[in-house]
């Protein structure tokens, strides 16, 4: 098989990467990442294994041409970033909405078995009813979240007209190794592990008592592998979470328990887009696609310090 991830330099994507080339007969990887987001690095251990092109998914004609003749594609390559989509929105549309049309227009013209779409739980917005459940109507609230919704629209659209399977996944606020913390734009476990590391007090958005159903990368390259396999899955929408919910206040509180110290966190004002509190029904995904989350929230904290720990040396 040759399998083509974009994105694959990314966070979730170097781990799916490793996860795809830790199968038994692992297939051919082919990553496409222009390193806007992703970093080289993280594919450095596995680079002698897989074929890398620093290729951009807004450009048509490369898309095409790695694409052609994949069995699979895992499409995660997007800016992942609800305040980066408020304050560019322009340049996330091209990449989000504009990017993912070329992937399933590419695999579709390709030959392409099946693409699994990397969505977003921020489709769903602010409504109160929790566990967010894939039934429910989308309200999104920022423009990265209307950007992915229309992501898991056209892959439905390409399934229904053109017959390319396509499974998609609402990742649930996703931590692990390799996340970035420098970045104004990162996600807030690897802003804890950072200060956590550093001996200083991270700065909480709002009250703290906000809440996500924050899910360890593995769980999530559990989930992919499955998707792409899975029958009966084409042109479905699946939550990618773990079904339960911590406050960003519980989180911190979790990691100085963890590390042994007692460091009061500061505090700013809510972001703009943010909801305030977000779990997944996983029903759907344990029932279709065999999904079990292996790694619990505390293992994940643990593993994901560790990797901290040895990176900062």
């Amino acid at each position: 098989m040759r399998i083509v991830v974009t994105g694959g330099a990314g966070f979730i994507g170097s781990a799916l990467v490793r996860g795809l080339l830790g199968q038994a007969g692992a297939a051919s990887v082919v990553v496409l990442d222009n390193l806007l987001t992703g970093k080289s690095e993280n594919l450095d251990e596995v680079r002698s294994r897989i074929e890398f092109h620093d290729a951009d998914i807004r450009d048509y004609a490369a898309v095409k041409g790695l694409l052609a003749g994949a069995d699979l594609v895992y499409h995660l390559a997007a800016i992942p970033s609800v305040p980066r989509s408020i304050s560019e929105p322009e340049l996330t549309h091209q990449v989000n909405i504009n990017g993912a049309f070329n992937v399933l227009l590419a695999a579709q013209r390709g030959g392409v078995r099946r693409v699994v779409y990397a969505a977003s739980s921020s489709a769903y917005g602010d409504t109160p009813a929790l566990p967010k459940v894939e039934e429910m109507t989308p309200t999104p609230k920022s423009p990265y979240a209307v950007q992915k919704l229309v992501g898991e629209h056209y892959a439905r659209v390409f399934t229904e007209v053109y017959g390319l399977e396509t499974v998609a996944l609402r990742f649930f606020n996703v931590f692990g190794p390799r996340q970035d913390p420098s970045s104004p734009y990162s996600g807030v476990i690897s802003v804890f592990m950072a200060a956590l590391l550093d001996h200083r007090a991270p700065t909480i958005y709002g009250d703290g008592e906000q809440s996500r159903d924050f899910t360890y990368v593995d769980n999530i390259v559990e989930l992919c592998l499955k998707a792409a396999q899975a029958p009966g899955a084409s042109g479905r929408l699946y939550n990618g979470g773990v079904g339960a919910r911590i406050t960003l206040n519980e989180a911190w509180r979790t990691l100085q328990k963890i590390e042994g110290v007692e460091i009061p966190p500061l505090h700013g004002p809510p972001r703009e887009g943010d909801v305030r509190h977000s779990q997944a029904d996983i029903s759907a995904a344990r029932r279709d696609l065999g999904y079990r989350p292996a790694v619990d929230f505390e293992e994940g904290l643990r593993r994901t310090l560790e990797w901290f720990r040895q990176r900062k040396g």
